[in-house]
This record gives structure tokens, sequence and C-alpha cells, in this order.
């Protein structure tokens, strides 16, 4: 009788494990399986690239991320590669480029930015900032803005998507605070960008933290461009207002994410423009796992 009780427990304590590890096998499958692609936006990692870029991305490739978004664009290469050699190494460990923000794009360069995306193997060129010197940063508060005439601006982004969609790339703009807020003349450029320009050449990479922090609700740009928002920026925001790891702070992604097929949701990206309390790499490791947690899909 001992000996069946004893082979009864251990047969109920593997069962159980076997739970755990069905448990988590489940999330990575979700993760996989997703419509949407899941990546690291690079941003993050910024100062460890420049130092030893093809360790990083390895290191990158190793936690588990599958697509990344580039922001180390300079002189025609990407980190110090040519551009069919950064795609061939991102094959080589198992990335694939996806979005590339480039905030040095003018006219001028457009055209051959856009070439260089596309040799690299990207999909969506995203116009980071208002180009061409309309993004503003106060040297004191570190306050972010734009300056110059609304339409002016609006036409000049304009005119670069059309030159990145020739290419046959997508063009994203994204999003700090500042577009949400009425500027001087009452205007909301992310409103005035919405309304005055055409979705075959120009949508947008909403970038969540900075939506929230400007007090903006997603759902209702959701509404009011529907399809439009074809990639996003995933961070959290600590009780401070800080950035914080995915699933370390108060947003509600549940509620975002059951609005993602109005908001046209193609891809999503980690990243964290700053951290406090863990090194870049360590945020980016609880960053997957809080996607997983939240089942980001």
């Amino acid at each position: 009788m001992k000996i069946q009780i004893l082979f009864a427990l251990l047969l109920t304590l593997g069962l159980s494990a076997c739970g755990s590890a069905n448990d988590s096998t489940d999330k990575n499958a979700e993760m996989e399986n997703t419509d949407a692609n899941y990546g690291l936006a690079l941003y993050t990692l910024r100062d460890t690239l420049a130092e030893n870029p093809k360790g990083v991305l390895k290191a990158v490739a190793d936690i588990g991320y599958k697509n990344i978004e580039s922001a180390g664009y300079q002189d025609g290469q990407f980190y110090g590669m040519e551009p069919t050699e950064f795609k061939a190494y991102l094959d080589e460990i198992g990335l694939t480029p996806l979005s590339s923000h480039n905030s040095s794009i003018t006219l001028d360069n457009a055209e051959q930015i856009a070439k260089d995306v596309k040799a690299a193997g990207f999909k969506y060129l995203v116009i980071p900032i208002p180009p061409m010197g309309y993004f503003t940063v106060d040297r004191e508060t570190r306050k972010m803005g734009m300056s110059g005439d609304i339409e002016k601006v609006t036409n000049t982004i304009n005119t670069i998507a059309e030159i990145v969609t020739a290419q046959g790339l997508e063009c994203l703009y994204h999003n700090h605070d500042f577009e949400f807020l009425e500027n001087e003349n009452g205007i909301v450029p992310m409103d005035y960008f919405i309304e005055n320009s055409d979705p075959k050449f120009l949508n947008f990479q909403l970038d969540l933290y900075w939506a929230t922090k400007a007090g903006t609700d997603p759902l209702d740009y959701f509404a009011k461009a529907p399809g439009r928002f074809k990639a996003w920026h995933v961070k959290d925001m600590d009780e401070e207002g800080r950035f914080a790891p995915v699933g370390k702070g108060g947003i509600d992604f549940d509620r975002i994410l059951a609005e993602k097929e109005v908001a046209g949701m193609e891809a999503y990206f980690v990243e964290q423009d700053a951290t406090f309390n863990h090194k870049p790499m360590e945020a980016i490791k609880i960053s997957l796992e809080g996607l997983k947690e939240i089942g980001f899909d």
C-alpha cells in the first residue's frame, strides 16, 4: 500500500511539473504564432551597441527577440556595417530587420536612405522626430517640441513619405508627447498630420508611453484614424512617470490590445528610452517576459 501511495504521489508531481513546462511552452508558442511581429527597438541598447554591435545583436537574439528596429544608421551604414553586410549578419544570428528609425532623413537624402534601408531588408522606415531641424529640445527642462509652421512641417513629412514609398518601403511617423498637445495656434500636431496625409504614403508608429504621458487615450486615436497605427512602441510607466519595463508600470496594455485590429497594428517593439533600476540588457529581458505574461499578441 505504501508503494502504491508513493507511486501516486510521484505521478502527481510529475504531471504538475509537466503542466508547468507546458504552460511556459504555450506562452512561448503564443509569441511565436502571433499575427503581429514583435521585436526590440535597439535604441534601448544604443550605448553598448556603439561599443560592440555584433556581440550585442547576438545577445538580443539569444534572449529570444526575433525582430529588431534599428536606430543606428549613419553615413550609409547600420551600426558600422554596410546594408547588405548588416542584413547577412542578422540572418546568421536569426534576427529580422523590420523597422528602421532615421532621424537624419531630409528631402535631399531621403531617396538614398530609403535605398539603404531597403537593401538592409527592412519593411518600415520611420521618421522618429519632425525632420530637417523642426524638432526642438529645451536644454534646461529637456522638454521636446516642434518649431516651424505646421503646414510646412507636414508637407515636408508627406514629401519624404512619398519618396520612401517609391522605394518599396512603408513610411511611418513616430510620436513623442508634444504631438498630442495644442501648439501656440491651438492646433494638435498629430490631428493635423492625420487629417493632412495620405495613408497610401504615410501612417504612424504609436509610442504608447509618450501618448499616455501626454494624457491621450490611444483608443481615441485608433477610432480617429482606424488602420493607420501600423506599429507600436511598448514601454511602461512607473509611479514617478518614468520609463519602465513592460509589466512593471501602470499602463493598461490589455485595454489597448483589445483594439489592435481597429488600430491596424502589424508590429510592436519593446523600447525603453532610459533605464533606472536595471541595466538596459536586464530591462529588455524583463520586458520580454512581460509581453508573455500580458499575452501581447
